[in-house]
């Protein structure tokens, strides 16, 4: 694949970019404009869920553990649609997310197996979604989790050592989290020409979206407020922290 150094970026060389979120579709819906951009520019791009979604439905019918093989089918396929190969799922409870021990563990196992340039998450600190939504609190911790196995505990020798001593996994630091729908803002990607492969991914959550066409229609209206509907413009919003 061709590598193209994007701006504003500002990439050099090609990044290996690790994405903890945490639920199926949460990917998608976020970001999944700039995840494309990052595949075709060359860059390699995977996906740790932390939850599997067995919240995410309304018909009792379907038991949690039918629903947690169907969104992770369907987060294959989503992940498919933008050039993304790998996607791992934890085992934590959709609704119950929360820090402990052992998910900073599972986390930092993965930072130092994948050993992620980036790290792509949400904004711990934001509790409402385009200032008008309520933001599910897993992803809120989603945020925080990501950040505290980045940092200190991804780089530090004394943070599960036993992952050195019996794994062979040695500490690694990324170079840069990347937290999405933040509080402040302070890095803006243009993924207008991303958006319809971004569409084309969500719709296969078949379980989650509802009418295609009315999915369309919601999506249409996070067009950039200096755009029209005839010629939308589509960003997505990061804050952008740098290792020290």
């Amino acid at each position: 694949m061709t590598f193209t150094v994007l701006q504003p970026e500002g990439w050099l060389t090609p990044k290996k970019i690790l994405v903890i979120l945490a639920h199926p579709d949460d990917p998608e819906f976020f970001f999944g404009g700039s995840i494309a951009r990052w595949v075709q520019a060359g860059h390699q791009v995977e996906y740790c869920l932390l939850t599997r979604g067995d919240k995410g439905g309304s018909d009792l019918s379907i038991s949690p553990e039918k629903l947690m093989d169907i969104r992770m089918q369907e987060q294959r396929a989503a992940a498919r649609v933008l050039g993304v190969d790998k996607v791992t799922f934890l085992q934590e409870r959709d609704g119950s997310l929360a820090f402990h021990e052992n998910i900073q563990r599972q986390v930092v196992c993965i930072i130092r197996q994948v050993r992620p340039d980036i790290v792509v998450s949400c904004d711990p600190l934001n509790y409402y979604l385009r200032g008008i939504y309520i933001n599910h609190p897993d992803h809120r911790a989603a945020g925080e989790i990501a950040l505290r196995a980045v940092f200190p505990a991804a780089g530090n020798v004394y943070y599960f050592p036993e992952l050195i001593q019996q794994e062979g996994l040695q500490p690694h630091t990324p170079e840069e989290v990347w937290l999405s729908s933040p509080v402040e803002a302070n890095m803006v990607l243009d993924v207008t020409p991303y958006w319809q492969l971004r569409l084309d991914a969500l719709k296969k959550h078949g379980s989650q979206i509802g009418d295609p066409a009315e999915l369309e229609a919601r999506e249409l209206k996070r067009r950039t407020l200096d755009s029209t509907l005839e010629d939308p413009r589509f960003e997505d919003q990061f804050k952008r922290l740098i290792k020290r």
